[in-house]
């Protein structure tokens, strides 16, 4: 510990002794007293001593080796930072305890001071744990309770209170030890009783077969060897578990095989190797005393187990009772059944179809590779594959098959185009995969569609905009008013009829100037909301977002005069005016 020298004055010395002098004279001071304590820090000078003659280490901070005003030292010290013993406590010892339970000495009588209700001296009625009597043991006298063990004033330390196994008693744990040796004990019992009783029963069905005049001398001696316990263990062998890939002595280990590293990989947690370690040595599978595990397991009838296996899952999960370990005749004649019902019906199906379009003919004629490959060319190959003499074969200019027509068509898909949507020429059938009628199919959809066959000679008239069709609309509209005029005359109407045909169409004028407005709305909502789809990051976009946009449909009078009103002309000279 460090001690910073006692010559700097306190801050209570300087309370209650303030120096005498000038401040040249206090300056003085203060730099000896630095000077004094950096020698004793650096070992220069001795060090300060305590009342028993100890040295204080200088290096101690001055909050520490300060002494309190209030303690009354006036000397270098450290007693007040050290415990006084007049506050040294003396605690009980770690075994020492509180003892439970109650005393053996039962009083006859009741006694004075003791609880009203039980008779117990060792506390009151207020904190009784026992029923409430009808009448207490101070009126009665009977019953009384014995007194419980005097509870001594203990005064644990720090560790003692905190001792799980403070005042534990070793002996109380007899008591578990004798239970369960006497559960071991009834165990041996019964499984005596067991094995006796098998071997009376086994006894019984000798005499019995004997009397029948039967015998069997050449009993199987391991038929009864699993209802017996092996030695070491202590478990039923009905629940007994083998670990897997376990191999006998005789067997030659995997890795053993061929001790090249890099001919098959062997993982030895799993004691497995599934390739094939004499691939690279040219040995075949069949011909190879280790071929993998993944040939053992794709060989023989474990195809056929794994079928019989889904083939009994798929049944028990459509409501049929099976299993192929429980049951497994029964499974094979449900699989044999349900095969041939399949073969029958697909071959039913197959004819059936054959009858409706025809075509077996097809069926029946050889395989087109060899219809293709039939040539008279003179080719020689060596053993690896190689073209020794002869033409080599032309390369394939295309990986996708050309002039492959499907279901009758003699068109390809995207042959036609009619309203935004593909379809075949041959037929005009706008679904894809679909099956072709010919002619049928397009005297079908021209029906449907009158405008789909239309003669390529045809000029189609110069669209006229609504301002056009307006103004005849309107000369029309006067020549029948000056006609209707005419008619008044001869007729000698009112006035009345002409005010109120002018005013119908007048409002006819309101009405579509109305919708070209709406129209005009429509499509700048429809250009801002595309304009804010394409600024958004795509990964946040929804989903078929612009499908509402982009959809077709045929757009109106009104539209298209919106459309015309609002497209630019570059050519004009006042458009760049247009707000």
């Amino acid at each position: 510990m460090a001690l910073v020298s006692s010559a700097l004055p306190s801050k209570a010395s300087k309370l209650k002794n303030p120096p005498v002098g000038n401040k040249e004279s206090k300056r003085e001071d203060w730099r000896k007293a630095k000077e004094l304590e950096e020698a004793r820090k650096a070992g220069t000078a001795p060090a300060l001593t305590d009342e028993e003659g100890k040295d204080i280490n200088p290096h101690i901070p001055q909050y520490i080796a300060t002494v309190p005003w209030y303690v009354g030292i006036d000397h270098p010290t450290l007693k007040h930072q050290r415990v006084q013993p007049e506050k040294i406590k003396e605690f009980n010892k770690l075994g020492e305890w509180y003892k439970r339970g109650v005393t053996d000495s039962i009083s006859t009588k009741y006694r004075k001071g003791a609880c009203e209700n039980c008779g117990s001296l060792t506390h009151k009625k207020k904190d009784c744990v026992e029923r409430p009597r009808k009448v207490g043991a101070k009126f009665s006298g009977e019953h009384i309770a014995p007194d419980e063990h005097s509870q001594p004033n203990l005064s644990l330390d720090y560790d003692g209170k905190r001792d799980r196994w403070n005042g534990y008693d070793p002996q109380e744990h007899e008591r578990v030890i004798q239970e369960f040796a006497k559960v071991e004990e009834a165990k041996k019992h019964l499984k005596v009783k067991k094995l006796y009783d098998d071997m009376l029963s086994g006894e019984a069905k000798v005499e019995a077969q004997q009397q029948d005049g039967g015998s069997e001398d050449e009993e199987d001696e391991d038929k009864y060897a699993d209802d017996f316990d092996m030695p070491g263990t202590n478990f039923d062998s009905k629940r007994r578990i083998t670990v897997r890939n376990l191999r006998i002595r005789e067997d030659t280990a995997k890795y053993l095989y061929n001790l090249d590293p890099n001919s098959a990989y062997y993982d030895p947690k799993t004691r497995s190797m599934r390739t094939n370690p004499f691939k690279d040595t040219g040995k075949t599978a069949e011909h190879s005393e280790f071929a993998g595990e993944n040939f053992v397991r794709s060989s023989g009838d474990t195809l056929k187990m794994a079928a019989s296996q889904m083939f009994a899952w798929d049944a028990e999960r459509k409501g049929t009772d099976v299993h192929l370990q429980a049951d497994p005749t029964k499974l094979e004649l449900l699989q044999r059944q349900f095969t041939t019902k399949k073969e029958n019906f697909k071959e039913k199906q197959k004819s059936s179809i054959l009858d409706k379009y025809g075509g077996a003919e097809h069926l029946e004629a050889p395989p087109r590779e060899l219809l293709l490959a039939q040539t008279e060319d003179y080719v020689e190959y060596s053993k690896h594959g190689s073209l020794i003499k002869g033409q080599e074969k032309a390369k394939v200019k295309s990986r996708y098959e050309e002039d492959v027509y499907i279901n009758n068509h003699t068109s390809v898909w995207g042959s036609y185009w009619h309203e935004g949507k593909w379809g075949y020429s041959c037929c005009h059938s706008m679904v894809k995969m679909s099956y072709c009628v010919g002619e049928a199919g397009r005297s079908a959809s021209s029906l449907v569609n009158p405008l789909a066959i239309t003669a390529p000679d045809n000029k189609e008239e110069p669209e006229k905009s609504l301002l056009e069709q307006h103004k005849e609309k309107l000369e029309a509209e006067k020549m029948k008013k000056k006609d209707k005029k005419k008619k008044k005359k001869n007729k000698k109407k009112s006035k009345k009829e002409s005010s109120s045909e002018s005013s119908e169409s007048e409002d006819e004028e309101k009405i579509r100037q109305a919708k070209i407005q709406k129209a005009l709305k429509e499509q700048a909502e429809q250009e801002r909301e595309a304009d804010r789809l394409l600024r958004m990051d795509e990964r946040k976009r929804p989903y078929n977002s612009l499908a509402s946009i982009n959809s077709y449909k045929e757009p109106t009078e009104e539209e298209m005069e919106a459309f015309r009103m609002k497209r630019k002309r570059t050519d004009d000279p006042m458009a760049n005016f247009i707000s």
